[in-house]
């Protein structure tokens, strides 16, 4: 009898489990639990952060005109993974505490330049809502447009657009309105009257009695049952703590506001639901996955052959290399998904120097807008920084050539900046000596990254994250990023940047794609194309020319380099960080390979991907 080695019937049987799982997730349940009125109350921000941190919450809309709305701005900051969308107000319904609009509006206050208590007529405030005085779709945009730029200037993560009291759904032209805003802002609007039959999702609410804690539980639950495999689903309602401050805020008709935010609390925390949703095998996403996240498919429909997959996946486990998850995007949809150890789809990974990548897509962007070109001066951009003396290679020394990493120096000097006194990384950088004329020798040189992020400070007056929000991380859906920064407070750019494997994904197909996003151009062709082409010979980092080894066709690090970015056998071409992070664009198989991982040698998981995956690829 032909007996098979014990670890390969333990790796075959954890692959099929795996196999399993993504088939699982593709037809589960998919639900959002959204929480209202973040900054309404210090009570409310309490709740919604331990909703998220302690519960089953996935997204919060926080509100602009609110009292504690800077608070509310403190604490989304301190929990990026948190889905935020922009709660659109022009009401204000509570008894005691009234907030005024951002902007002039005389349609939508009253007397004393509050808004309206009411969308609609109620018998409890006679003549005080917005429907039954003479609103003016003028003062609404300019309030809504307000309130969103605040939030995006204080929130740039937030992902999507929504309406407290169906502020952006009471009439045809709000609704019309409401949608040019999402399109110009990047920011799907998820309360109009068709929003749920645009994205495909419905809302569901408790199935049952809820005016407990306990009865809220059960109907939830009970609600949780009637969920069907392979939809899309939210349910929202609004969580704060039954205290001092809350027990002052009712209004006519809803006086035990306290007792009973409280109990959303409690169910949004509850243990007996987080069982429930994984029992049930419900998969919780938020609005950035439902609105923005790449299509699925599976290998056979877009010409893959699994096996190479599953092989793949066998030597990564049968080498013990290393890998956190790898993803492959081919014709523009996910056709294999795998995470390993506790790593998750959700977890933002560090990207180490594929940061690198995202820093050039800035300064191609910067190009774009005229705000600088590749030939600048770097000195130009610095004249209170510069050393005593400015040599004649300094003073040539140009954007281009920070961006090749071709500044000339005959040794990377990014470890300076971890000495006592060299905290001022821009001085450090312009101080060092420059042995070579910029352009022809390659040294691989992560602070001249940081050099280019300086820069994109320089001439923009926002940190590189905050300028490539608008640009590049809200069209695509990327949210939750964060970026390590410099003591000045400049973001590093050459590395510490984290955001989660399929992020890395959808800048792979920004760039496959020659900049173009759902039939924009965000990045001109142009850029895509000199970014990716070899532009000086290469060596590994840290490896000196006298002491390389290997040959080109060996190699993945001898193929040329770009902007910041390597070129790669098999004529594709990639964004590399240590240990092992990868964004491979294949061109000629139009696909996207990303991967994370903490290995040593990244060659021997390259070389992975061209045995297994390649191949694969028909």
């Amino acid at each position: 009898m032909n007996r098979k080695p014990l670890r390969t019937i333990i790796c075959s049987l954890l692959l099929a489990a795996a196999v399993c799982q993504v088939i699982a997730q593709q037809t589960a349940p998919r639900l959002i639990i959204r929480s209202d009125d973040m900054g309404a109350f210090h009570a409310v921000n309490e709740a919604c952060i331990q909703a998220y941190k302690e519960g089953v919450q996935t997204s919060v809309e926080v509100m602009a005109v609110t009292p504690w709305f800077p608070e509310a701005v403190k604490m989304l900051k301190e929990n990026p993974g948190l889905d935020v969308g922009i709660h659109l107000t022009i009401t204000s319904e509570w008894e005691n505490i009234k907030w005024r609009p951002l902007t002039p509006c005389p349609s939508l206050t009253d007397a004393n330049g509050y808004f309206y208590p009411m969308m609609s007529a109620n018998a409890a405030y006679p003549g005080q809502s917005i429907r039954e005085n003479k609103w003016n779709l003028k003062e609404i945009e300019q309030e809504f447009r307000a309130q969103i730029e605040l939030v995006l200037k204080n929130i740039p993560q937030a992902s999507h657009l929504s309406g407290h009291m169906l502020s952006t759904g009471f009439d045809e032209e709000v609704v019309r309105l409401v949608k040019r805003l999402a399109a110009e802002y990047n920011l799907p609007a998820m309360d109009r009257m068709d929003a749920m039959a645009e994205y495909n999702y419905n809302y569901v609410g408790y199935d049952g009695p809820k005016a407990t804690s306990a009865e809220k539980e059960t109907a939830f639950i009970r609600m949780l049952d009637k969920l069907e495999a392979g939809k899309n689903y939210m349910f929202l309602d609004h969580p704060a703590y039954n205290n001092d401050e809350m027990q002052t805020v009712g209004h006519i008709g809803y006086e035990d506001v306290a007792i009973d935010r409280q109990g959303v609390t409690d169910l949004l925390t509850s243990p007996r639901v987080k069982q429930a949703i994984e029992t049930k095998g419900i998969e919780l996403i938020n609005y950035n996955d439902l609105t923005k996240s790449l299509p699925r498919s599976t290998p056979q429909a877009e010409k893959v052959d699994p096996r190479g997959i599953t092989r793949f996946l066998e030597a990564v486990e049968k080498t013990q290399m290393g890998v956190h998850s790898v993803m492959v995007v081919r014709n523009g949809k996910v056709v294999a998904e795998h995470w390993l150890g506790d790593e998750s789809a959700q977890k933002p990974h560090i990207l180490n120097s594929v940061s690198k990548t995202f820093t050039s897509s800035a300064i191609g962007f910067a190009v774009a807008e005229g705000k600088l070109k590749v030939t600048d001066k770097v000195i130009s951009f610095f004249p209170d920084k510069l050393p005593a003396e400015v040599t004649p290679y300094l003073r040539e020394l140009e954007i281009r050539h920070l961006l090749t990493m071709s500044v000339g120096h005959d040794l990377d000097p990014s470890g300076l900046v971890r000495q006592p006194g060299n905290e001022d990384w821009v001085k450090t950088f312009l101080a060092y000596p420059i042995d070579h004329k910029p352009g022809t020798i390659y040294v691989y040189n992560s602070l001249a990254t940081y050099m280019l992020s300086a820069i994109i400070q320089q001439v923009t007056g926002e940190k590189l994250i905050d300028y490539l929000y608008p640009r590049l991380f809200r069209p695509l859906g990327i949210v939750g990023a964060t970026w390590q920064e410099c003591p000045n407070g400049t973001n590093v750019g050459g590395w510490g940047l984290y955001v989660k494997t399929e992020d890395m994904a959808k800048l792979g197909l920004l760039y496959l794609q020659k900049g173009q996003w759902n039939g924009q151009q965000l990045l001109p062709e142009s850029w895509i194309e000199e970014a990716s082409r070899s532009h000086i010979a290469s060596l590994p980092a840290g490896t000196k020319r006298e002491d390389l080894k290997m040959k080109p066709k060996d190699s993945d690090w001898l193929q040329g380099y770009g902007y910041q970015m390597w070129r790669s056998r098999h004529n594709s071409y990639r964004a590399d960080g240590a240990g092992g992070q990868y964004i491979l664009i294949l061109p000629e198989k139009n696909t996207v390979i990303a991967i994370t991982a903490q290995l040593q040698d990244m060659q021997a998981e390259l070389n992975l991907v061209w045995k297994y995956l390649l191949p694969a690829l028909k």
